[in-house]
């Protein structure tokens, strides 16, 4: 054989061997057991972990995060996790409780494998004065729905990213390119949502609890009067009468609200001022086609677009 297809030969060998050897590596290395409480950053953590990640989450997403109750499984499977991702800020209260469960102090609030991802985003709606039960049920850091702008999956994504590599350094690369991946995808749909919902910019939407506030911000919406009349206070005939004038006034096309929520007051409110009620979903999986970071912000702008039109 001559010199040079020896060398090339050689070089080829080396690359499949090289090759192989890493997925041999990564098939004999277990893969990091991480919990999340939400199914979003369970994808997310998905998108940048791949193989490398065994991922549980606890909220199921047809139900409200904030009345979660974790079960005995919860327990076992956050028991044994290598890292614990949630939403710090106050959405998940009974997420300590779940810990305290659990047992391992290194997954405890503010501990090392505790991995809350506000950290970097800008919160909205921060009390700035005191606040009290007669208010309703105020977020005393700020409203912690971030998740539902699609910027904040960007920062969300470099923390996870961050801490992966602290923890499993070895593979940083890995992670790296799964990540650059992810906020290269989300910057592109970013536009493309952008595009979609341009002419949504400066309308106004009714909601039936202020966990709409990133989204509206997001696409420039005005979301300032709920079913809700205070946060996780049910609505009264009073306050839906107020409404009606409030929608009739301002020609609000949409009412948006999750799928946990009673519908009977919007529909209600929708049959006397032709506002539109659509579903706005809060969960990756929360309704069918919802399934990952991207097609659950694909419906939810698709949503909108449409009702506004």
């Amino acid at each position: 054989m001559p010199v040079r297809l020896k060398s090339i030969f050689f070089v080829t060998i080396c690359c499949t061997l090289l090759f192989f050897g890493q997925r041999l590596l990564f098939a004999t290395e277990a893969p990091l057991k991480i919990v999340t409480t939400q199914t979003l950053f369970a994808d997310i953590v998905k998108q940048i972990g791949k193989d490398r990640v065994e991922v549980k989450y606890i909220a199921q997403p047809k139900f409200n995060v904030h009345f979660i109750q974790p079960k005995p499984s919860d327990v076992r499977n956050v028991a044994k996790a290598d890292l614990y991702v949630n939403a710090g800020l106050d959405l998940e209260a009974w997420s300590d409780p779940l810990l305290e469960a659990a047992g391992k102090p290194e997954l405890f609030r503010g501990a090392g494998r505790n991995l809350d991802l506000s950290k970097g985003v800008t919160i909205l709606n921060v009390p700035t004065q005191p606040i009290s039960r007669s208010q309703g049920d105020i977020h005393m850091f700020g409203n912690p729905h971030y998740n539902m702008n699609p910027e904040n999956a960007k920062i969300m994504a470099e923390t996870i990213l961050e801490k992966l590599k602290e923890i499993d350094s070895k593979n940083a690369s890995y992670y790296e390119e799964n990540a650059k991946a992810f906020v290269s995808r989300i910057e592109e749909k970013i536009g493309e949502w952008k595009r979609l919902c341009g002419f949504c910019k400066g309308q106004e939407i009714i909601s039936y609890h202020d966990d709409i506030v990133y989204f509206a911000d997001f696409l420039g919406l005005k979301a300032e009067q709920f079913i809700e009349p205070k946060p996780g206070i049910p609505p009264t005939p009073k306050h839906l009468e107020f409404l009606e004038g409030y929608v009739k006034a301002n020609n609000i096309k949409a009412i948006v609200m999750p799928t946990y929520y009673p519908k009977d007051a919007a529909e209600k409110l929708s049959q006397r001022v032709g506002a539109k009620v659509i579903t706005i979903c809060q969960n990756v999986g929360e309704i069918p086609g919802t399934e990952d970071t991207f097609s659950f912000f694909d419906y939810n702008f698709k949503q909108i677009s449409d009702a506004l039109k």
